[in-house]
């Protein structure tokens, strides 16, 4: 373990959910992550949700290209961001991550997320090619995303050396 950072509100001061812990390697996070991502937190019904993160502080952020997404509904409660991300990234490589959306006071899945592709053509054949493919217990239903305004809560999922968000 290097660093850990919590994300707090800026006029708050109160976390706001997640944060980042940078590991000595990427073999030391990789571990981490498979071992906890989508375990319980001790002394909390929530679960772990662990991913890549895309660059750790002072490190200069080269932009990875443009993200190609798509909606991913009807999940089953128990599809974490890991689970939806490597249903995909086993028939698409480009994929550069996932997200299940969650309630911010439960933690609980709202039964959809998004994908995102690094390429374009891996995309839009995900987009027929996957759609009714089941996602542990229900077949998935999938769409184009629509794009909504950048905000600084918005998570970029290209891995990088050694960093996950603790989400």
């Amino acid at each position: 373990l290097v660093s850990i950072k919590i994300i707090r509100n800026k006029i708050t001061g109160l976390p706001e959910g997640y944060g980042f812990v940078e590991f000595v390697s990427h073999a030391a996070a990789e571990r981490i992550l498979q071992t906890y991502n989508g375990t319980p937190m001790p002394g909390t019904e929530q679960m772990f949700r662990l991913n890549w993160a895309s660059f750790g502080a002072g490190e200069r952020h080269n932009d990875p290209g443009p993200d190609h997404s798509i909606f991913v509904g009807d999940l089953a409660p128990d599809v974490t961001d890991y689970l939806l991300q490597e249903t995909f990234r086993a028939h698409y490589p480009s994929v550069r991550g996932a997200k299940v959306v969650t309630d911010p006071n439960t933690g609980r899945s709202k039964g959809y997320g998004f994908v995102k592709f690094s390429d374009e053509t891996e995309r839009n054949r995900a987009m027929t090619e996957m759609n009714g493919v089941y996602c542990s217990t229900r077949a998935m239903r999938i769409s184009a995303a629509t794009p909504k305004k950048t905000t600084g809560f918005q998570q970029q999922y290209a891995v990088a050396k050694g960093l996950i968000p603790l989400l």
